[in-house]
């Protein structure tokens, strides 16, 4: 299960409470969370308590100042730069960086399964959010044409918000 952090964290608490799963919760400041071996990652400290010890925090460095609004005693543990590999549930996950949304906003390419999680990049119809501070919508556009529609046509688009898409109708979209 991948899910963005806006309101996933409650939903996922529960759920997990009852089935024991691998979870990746991208919160909206690019955080990722996850803990070793359990494949959980959870937004909020809350998240340590239901897995009984503190989990890891990935964070592309260009996020520092986001982060630093929220965390001022504290860095994350890990840099989560681009082509930082991934392992969860057995399927390996390969960042691409996609300034844009955020500076250090990214991406999660599943190559196996033959698809792309993109978050707040691309949605099915265009690029995604950018009315944000810290957000640039030609930098957006240019992370997708660049790292997203390096991958294939085919490549299917999991994306923050709404419907599934592709690659090959995203491109027809933006650039057609």
């Amino acid at each position: 299960m991948v899910a963005d952090g806006g309101e996933a964290g409650r939903a996922v608490r529960v759920l997990f409470e009852r089935v024991p799963l691998g979870v990746i919760v991208i919160s909206p400041a690019g955080v990722l969370r996850w803990a070793n071996g359990g494949a959980l990652a959870l937004v909020g400290r809350a998240a340590d308590e239901i897995v009984g010890r503190p989990l890891t925090d990935l964070l592309h460095p260009d996020d520092r100042p986001l982060w630093e609004l929220t965390h001022t005693d504290r860095l994350w543990d890990v840099d989560l730069g681009d082509g930082f590999e991934i392992v969860v549930g057995g399927t390996l996950l390969r960042a691409i960086h996609t300034p844009g949304h955020a500076p250090g906003a990214v991406c999660f390419h599943a190559p196996e399964l033959g698809c792309v999680f993109t978050g707040d990049t691309l949605f099915q119809g265009g690029p995604g959010a950018t009315g944000r501070s810290f957000s640039d919508e030609d930098q957006i556009k240019e992370s997708i044409r660049s790292r997203l529609f390096a991958l294939g046509d085919d490549t299917v688009v999991h994306t923050g918000h709404g419907d599934d898409t592709t690659i090959g109708a995203e491109r027809a979209g933006l650039d057609g």
